[in-house]
């Protein structure tokens, strides 16, 4: 434990009085005891002013670490203003994924200029071909090659010297001269080997891994599945390009359930927080509300050629509101089950029929219940028998056709390519 925490209220009042008092080696002493996700945190909580002051006065490993720890538009916001030599210095530094996610999120011009003052490029051309959301967009290049005619003593040596610079150190991947990959090799199997062993009698063959242009969720579920701490990636001539390591995969997963979270809340961009400017809130919400606006109006339009009964039974009015309410619920219980079950890969073909006619009984019984529990109530209240079946007749209709579509859509949009959330 470091002797300042960021969240601690003392800590956050000292640095802020360095900054005014112009203290800046206090400055520096604050965030070099922290870790470095804690100084991410506390760089992006600091002023535009007060971030470049503090990136004049560190070192260019220091700021790298702050970057890889940063959100890709954090990043780029704190990048933007940096002089082109220094940003090229910083990305040298950086994790090749998180490099290459910056460079791309550049302007043309300034990747250009940017990649031909890097030293290192080359770790980061590769990544720069593949789409973010892609497997080839989250791996890294960073990470350790044996040959399968090595022997288990000089591979420790080779671990010994390069381990501390990787970002996965606890799997080493065996290749040939072409990269194809025949192997993988773990820290425990490569430490009980005798030392004259060579890899290929100790290498598990049976390599799980995954093409560069999959989807990062179909990775994300792969690692899940098979529960591995890295999962290698081939290209289309199954060459070993990258590694995808387990923190990476931490980041697909919180950024596909806020995928899933925001398209069930009906907004269409994912990335959208409450500080997003005014166009990207009304780009990322206005269209679905303008959607349900016209359902809304259609319904009221049927609703309409039925004015005759309301002027005649005036109380339906007060409760069409409960019977449209239930069945929009029980809709939105069966979407996200649905939803949440072919996400983690748990409905198949074959479940379809009975998963409807399951559905289907239980928006039965759902509707029975509340359809005797408002109906009567509501025929004791307003003493009147008739009215309370119709509306426990309408609750029961209207949350079995609920059930019904609640279930199908979302197969239906899964099973044509679509994504259901």
């Amino acid at each position: 434990m470091g002797k300042y925490d960021r969240n601690d209220p003392e800590t956050l009042k000292l640095l802020g009085s360095s900054f005014e008092n112009q203290d800046y080696q206090t400055v520096l002493e604050i965030f070099r005891d922290l870790h470095p996700a804690d100084q991410a945190k506390m760089f992006y909580a600091l002023k535009t002013d007060q971030q470049e002051v503090l990136l004049e006065r560190m070192e260019i490993p220091e700021i790298a670490d702050i970057f890889d720890e940063l959100e890709d538009k954090q990043t780029l916001t704190a990048a933007r203003n940096l002089p082109l030599p220094f940003l090229a210095d910083i990305i040298d530094d950086m994790d090749p994924d998180e490099a290459a996610d910056l460079l791309g999120d550049l302007s043309g011009q300034d990747v250009r200029r940017t990649i031909s003052l890097m030293e290192e490029s080359e770790e980061v051309l590769p990544l720069l071909r593949y789409a973010d959301e892609t497997a080839g967009g989250r791996m890294t290049t960073d990470f350790l090659l044996l040959g399968p005619g090595d022997s288990a003593d000089s591979a420790i040596q080779y671990l010994r010297s390069a381990g501390l610079e990787t970002d996965i150190p606890y799997y080493l991947f065996v290749v040939n001269k072409e990269k194809d990959l025949l192997g993988v090799v773990g820290l425990r199997e490569l430490i009980c080997a005798d030392p004259g062993q060579i890899i290929s009698d100790i290498m598990e063959s049976n390599v799980v891994s995954v093409q560069a242009m999959q989807d990062q969720e179909e990775a994300a579920q792969v690692m899940k599945h098979y529960d591995l701490q890295a999962l290698p990636v081939l290209n289309n001539l199954d060459q070993l390009v990258g590694v995808i390591s387990h923190d990476d995969i931490l980041d697909v997963l919180v950024d596909e359930s806020t995928e899933d979270i925001y398209r069930l809340a009906s907004v269409s961009d994912y990335a959208l927080e409450p500080e997003s400017g005014l166009f990207l809130q009304l780009k990322g919400r206005l269209p679905w509300l303008l959607l349900n606006t016209i359902t809304a109006l259609i319904g009221a339009w049927v609703i309409s050629n039925f004015g005759d009964l309301f002027v005649q039974v005036a109380v339906l009015a007060f409760f069409q509101s409960v019977v449209a309410a239930q069945g929009g619920n029980a809709a939105s219980q069966n979407v996200a089950m649905i939803v949440r079950s072919l996400a983690l890969g748990k409905v198949n073909p074959k479940q379809i029929i009975p998963i409807l006619f399951r559905q289907i009984l239980v928006g039965m019984f759902l509707g029975t219940v509340i359809g005797l529990i408002v109906g009567i109530g509501v025929g004791f209240w307003q003493a009147n028998p008739y009215l309370g079946l119709v509306l426990g007749l309408a609750l029961l209709g209207n949350m079995l056709v609920a059930s019904i579509v609640g279930t199908l859509a979302p197969l239906i949009l899964e099973f044509t390519g679509q994504d259901p959330a």
